[in-house]
């Protein structure tokens, strides 16, 4: 196996509020091989999005800080760069689609404008030269009029096109890691499946990773090559994506699972997950899930779980384990 282009190890990034000290990410490791693409789901609250924006320096410091860890891209390390060197990095090799196409895109800008700004800043093109490949972006990302498209507001745009427009923001400097951060949220299905396959299409043109956050476990099992399942800012398992979905192991990511819809059985009502998240500023140094988890046993309650291995390449975080 290559040597991962993105490695984050022991990653703890905490919020320091007058509630006491939020632990959104909390000892999270995983790696990112070129070409692939990783799957990051969970419940909103558990630190997905966090995770990614904390090691890119996107969360202000204070409120946030940075407890431990460290997060190597090509061997830098990105927690202690140079503020320099991540203007360098963040927009140009690692590129991210945010969560909300309709609040990121600035409204008193033509979209020609924002997408030529990576370019002309990282890549030193010149306006035209910029604005040229910004609208062969646009064509690549199934725009039909793109110069027309340059040359428009966002608020013309539907949802649809404007997670396009993001899309190929995200890809004109063609970066070798692309977060993206629920890139089909409120998007209808058949624009959703158009979205996925751009993606599809663009990485195997380009090799570039992708880390995937969503929802949506249908989304993942159609796009990622693993799956990484988090919780309370906890890492509860991680697998390549035929093994957490048809051989998972921690009862969170059976859960998840179980209250998906599926049109291979027939079902009633969905079960739902009981309970509520935990309050992050309050956590115990037990298993997050313990409350809500019908399996726990005592020692749930005092102790995080250490990592089981059910098969190689698949980890899990779960006292069930150790009594197999």
């Amino acid at each position: 196996m290559s040597a991962p282009i993105l490695e984050v190890k022991d990653l703890k990034a905490h919020f320091h509020t007058r509630r006491g000290i939020v632990k959104a990410v909390d000892g999270i490791s995983f790696q990112v091989q070129p070409g692939e693409t990783l799957g990051i789901v969970g419940e909103s609250g558990s630190g997905k999005s966090v995770c990614q924006m904390s090691y890119l320096g996107l969360i202000p410091q204070p409120p946030l800080r940075i407890a431990g860890g460290e997060a190597l891209f090509k061997g830098t390390d990105l927690l202690k760069a140079r503020p320099s060197t991540m203007r360098q990095l963040r927009g140009n090799r690692i590129s991210m689609i945010f969560q909300e196409p309709m609040t990121s895109l600035n409204p008193y800008l033509r979209i020609g404008s924002q997408l030529i700004e990576p370019l002309v800043l990282h890549c030193q093109k010149s306006k035209k030269e910029a604005w040229k490949i910004a609208s062969e972006a646009l064509a690549a990302v199934g725009i039909s009029d793109p110069e027309a498209a340059m040359r428009a507001y966002p608020h013309e745009f539907s949802g649809g096109m404007r997670q396009r427009v993001m899309i190929a923001m995200a890809l004109t400097t063609k970066p070798d890691v692309l977060i993206a951060d629920e890139p089909t949220t409120a998007l209808d299905v058949t624009v959703q499946a158009q979205i996925l396959e751009i993606l599809k299409k663009l990485q195997a043109q380009t090799g570039m990773a992708v880390i995937f956050i969503t929802h949506d476990l249908g989304v993942v099992a159609g796009i990622a090559d693993r799956v990484l399942v988090m919780y309370a800012g906890r890492l509860f398992e991680e697998g390549t994506t035929e093994h957490v979905f048809y051989r998972s192991h921690h009862p969170y990511t059976q859960a998840l699972l179980r209250s998906t819809p599926r049109i291979d059985v027939t079902q009633g009502s969905l079960p739902a997950i009981g309970g509520l998240p935990p309050d992050l500023s309050r956590l115990t140094g037990g298993c997050p899930f313990y409350e809500r988890c019908g399996q726990h046993k005592d020692v749930c309650a005092n102790q995080f779980p250490k990592v089981y291995w059910p098969e190689p390449n698949h980890r899990s975080y779960c006292h069930l384990e150790e009594a197999v």
